[in-house]
């Protein structure tokens, strides 16, 4: 039985029209009036953290604390601004889904395993009026490496749910193979989900233990009894 639910965010609960790539580039762009900073950079996947320290070592320069902090700073103002002017959505089957997770005879926990720092999560979820429904969660600002993140994610559900969480009781829910990678790394079963930028086949690939184009197409009491 599913005990623990650890869902990613971007493009697996939503879309919101690139708004996190053009706020990172905004935020750097008024920070060291560099612009097009996030050239040629790969999102999918990533962790804000990662990320952030990639640009700044691209551009030559320091990731110090603070230059990182003023950076989410920036970062935070121009995601809340952008994300009132995109044209996201959460994706098919979602509400569902979630819906479904709660009214289960004993429904899991439900958090967030994500590579946005907490405040991007929320600012981002609270747009789509999803961030309530997360008890626990870890986030790009606990670790720069997804499959750490994962290991946080499963320690502060198994204090939530005050039990320890073996790997078979968590079901990690992503839409790309880090996803996928991040979920082996705690010994969850993986629920793989093509809405974001990988294709079925490719994910089918990575050998999650389900693999479909969107929550419409799998029913929550399958998945967590199985």
């Amino acid at each position: 039985m599913i005990r623990l639910v650890l869902f990613d965010i971007d493009g697996t609960l939503i879309h919101t029209d690139g708004a996190g790539i053009k706020a990172f580039a905004m935020a750097f762009e008024m920070q060291f009036n560099i612009s097009n900073g996030v050239d040629g950079m790969k999102f999918s996947g990533r962790t804000d953290t990662g990320l952030a320290r990639e640009m700044f070592c691209k551009h030559r320069i320091d990731p110090s604390r603070e230059n990182l902090r003023f950076f989410f700073e920036l970062y935070a103002f121009w995601l809340a601004h952008l994300l009132n002017e995109c044209k996201g959505d959460i994706f098919p089957g979602v509400w569902r889904f979630i819906h479904e997770l709660q009214t289960l005879p004993e429904p899991p926990a439900v958090g967030l395993l994500t590579g946005n720092i907490r405040l991007g999560a929320e600012i981002k979820l609270r747009r789509y009026h999803l961030w309530e429904f997360f008890e626990t969660g870890a986030f790009g600002d606990d670790h720069e490496d997804r499959n750490e993140i994962a290991a946080i994610a499963r320690e502060r559900g198994a204090r939530l749910l005050d039990r320890e969480v073996r790997g078979e009781e968590i079901l990690v829910i992503g839409d790309t193979p880090l996803d996928i990678a991040c979920g082996r790394a705690i010994g969850a079963k993986i629920l793989a989900v093509a809405t974001g930028g990988s294709t079925l086949a490719e994910l089918e690939s990575h050998r999650p233990t389900w693999a479909v184009t969107d929550l419409q197409k799998v029913r929550a009491r399958e998945i967590c009894d199985f």
